[in-house]
């Protein structure tokens, strides 16, 4: 079986999703995590109809997993991940689900509600192949969506510069030092910035999809937050705003 966690945080206003204030408040910011996480949760146990995965959270802060009880199903595992910088949580949580039994891992972002369910499955089902190598799904920041793999490799996650347009790259030249070959996904967005959410908005409620991929993922707890913010609280205003004083056009 392949493990597909999604390396999430509890949904604390202030602390979550903080790029994302403005455009939005911090209660509404803490609140998308929060419907953000029950999507992924959706996409994973909708791919796992499809192919031999299981779906868990890879959470912090410590001590907070009884916010995912609350808000996520009962068929999500949850592992706490708590660690100084991200390439130890992507490691940790990595080397936690392969010993526990797990043929493979693939840790995803928990900023891509819409991303579609084909490509979990294509995921696991190259994880599934002979050989050892490792999956990526890289994102238009530069980073990557998902990692995936069928052994620990603690180089991956080592020495990376975080946060920049250099993850996807860099990951994928250590990747090759390694003699691992890499299977690529299509490109998918991150939502971390008022452009991110602008996307977001045309894919979920104006009918602009960010890439034609046959049948789009429902985001179902996305759309339904994103289209109170819209009636309620003006938030096509907000974000213009915010992306005009970020100088985004």
């Amino acid at each position: 079986m392949c493990a597909i966690a999604v390396m999430a945080k509890a949904s604390i206003p202030g602390r979550t999703k903080t790029r994302l204030v403005p455009p939005l408040t911090a209660d509404e910011a803490a609140t998308l995590n929060t419907v953000f996480l029950r999507d992924a949760a959706d996409n994973i146990l909708s791919a796992a109809r499809f192919a031999n995965i299981g779906g868990w959270m890879a959470y912090a802060p410590a001590g907070s997993e009884p916010f995912f009880r609350t808000h996520l199903p009962e068929s999500i595992g949850l592992i706490e991940t708590v660690a100084s910088t991200l390439g130890e949580c992507l490691l940790h949580a990595a080397v936690t689900l392969l010993r526990a039994g797990h043929g493979a891992v693939c840790l995803i972002n928990s900023d891509s509600p819409t991303l579609p369910v084909g490509y979990l499955i294509a995921a696991a089902t190259a994880l599934a192949a002979p050989g050892d190598r490792i999956v990526l799904g890289p994102s238009t920041d530069g980073g990557y969506y998902l990692i995936g793999m069928k052994r620990p490799h603690p180089a991956l996650f080592e020495g990376i510069a975080w946060s920049t347009d250099q993850v996807f790259p860099q990951t994928v030249a250590r990747a090759q030092g390694l003699g691992l070959s890499v299977f690529e996904l299509p490109t998918w967005y991150d939502v971390d910035n008022a452009e991110g959410l602008q996307l977001l908005v045309h894919e979920v409620l104006d009918g602009r999809p960010f890439r034609n991929v046959g049948t789009p993922t429902p985001a179902t707890w996305t759309r339904g937050h994103l289209s109170k913010l819209i009636a309620d609280c003006g938030l096509h205003g907000r974000i213009r705003g915010s992306r005009a004083a970020g100088g985004l056009s």
